[in-house]
């Protein structure tokens, strides 16, 4: 009987260490794998200052594209829609819209009273800077000129900042990993930024290699230190489509077939050309074409030229770099992450 006791104890015994090793055991092992979701999650960021100040003056001669654009169709029917903008009003766009980007994180102060900050307080902040933007950039000589129109479509825009694109775009993430295995990379790009989103960013940044390239023209050709450029609202459509197609090119090539540059170039450029040419010739049927090389050498019907082969091999090996950049950034599923990282902006 005593030893069916002793037996008896030893056993429970027995059981409670292994119990309390067990519980150690798990302890140690939490802290660990915490801490490795913890790095996963620091490699994702707010968006650089850097790619945020780009978006904003691509984001902004769009909006100067799209805003002339429409006022000139109105007075003239001309269904070349072409819209006017300039590298200085880029400039311009870039620096505004940081500093009202921070305007717009001090939204907290305003807790309890956020119509008084999206409608009152965040609009005359933006409509008196484009108004001082205006007067400093030439627009608008005098601030009686800023017609109730003018002023009109200036609080629309600072809706749209506050309530549709800000609250947007400081939504996105950057990933900060140094490398990927190409596997990761094409995981990353199937999760990552939707494929709308992507062909909107081509689209605006289509109207931004115009206006650069189109002021530059003009500063070389005809001296004009304006540097007023120009492009069509068709041309979002043709590089978005375009400029979309080929970030597929190079996902495939690049991370599938593992293509050098030099190899994907000649796919790149065979379908540029195709793509410039099919537009153009579509958008001529209705005398909507807004470029003519007939006065070029080495033009097929005025709608192509090799004069511009440089440019477009340029830009294809640009928006490679560009597609790498996009393949990082992701959609935060939480609140705005500027501003709050680390504590400061």
């Amino acid at each position: 009987m005593r030893l069916i006791m002793g037996s008896r104890r030893r056993d429970s015994q027995r059981l409670c260490s292994i119990e309390r090793t067990s519980k150690q055991l798990s302890k140690g092992l939490g802290p660990k794998e915490l801490s490795s979701t913890e790095n996963a999650g620091k490699s994702m960021q707010s968006l650089p200052a850097w790619m945020r100040l780009y978006f904003y003056g691509m984001h902004g001669i769009t909006l100067d594209i799209v805003i002339s654009s429409m006022q000139r169709f109105l007075s003239t029917t001309d269904f070349k829609m072409l819209g006017f903008s300039s590298p200085y009003l880029c400039l311009v766009h870039c620096v505004t819209h940081f500093a009202l980007e921070k305007i717009y994180l001090q939204k907290k102060i305003f807790h309890g009273r956020p119509v008084v900050f999206h409608f009152i307080f965040y609009p005359s902040v933006y409509v008196g800077m484009q108004i001082l933007v205006g007067k400093a950039t030439g627009s608008t000589n005098d601030v009686k000129s800023a017609s109730a129109a003018h002023l009109a479509v200036q609080y629309l825009m600072a809706l749209y900042y506050s309530e549709v694109f800000l609250k947007r775009f400081l939504r996105l993430q950057y990933h900060g990993a140094a490398k990927e295995s190409p596997a990761a990379l094409l995981q990353r790009a199937s999760q990552g930024l939707p494929d709308i989103v992507r062909f909107a960013f081509f689209g605006m940044h289509g109207f931004m290699d115009e206006v650069f390239f189109t002021s530059f023209f003009n500063l070389v050709e005809k001296a004009d230190r304006s540097l007023i450029g120009h492009s069509s609202l068709w041309s979002f459509l043709m590089y978005g489509s375009c400029s979309f197609v080929v970030e597929k090119l190079y996902l495939y090539l690049h991370y599938r077939r593992g293509w050098g540059a030099w190899k994907r170039l000649p796919i790149y450029i065979i379908f540029v050309y195709a793509w410039e040419f099919s537009w153009g010739l579509g958008l001529r049927q209705y005398n909507a074409c807004s470029w003519d090389y007939s006065h070029y050498p080495l033009n097929f019907k005025g709608l192509i030229t090799l004069m511009y082969l440089p440019g477009w091999i340029c830009l294809s090996l640009y928006q490679d770099m560009l597609s790498n950049v996009l393949l990082r950034v992701e959609w935060s599923k939480g609140k705005s992450s500027v501003g709050t990282a680390n504590g400061r902006w």
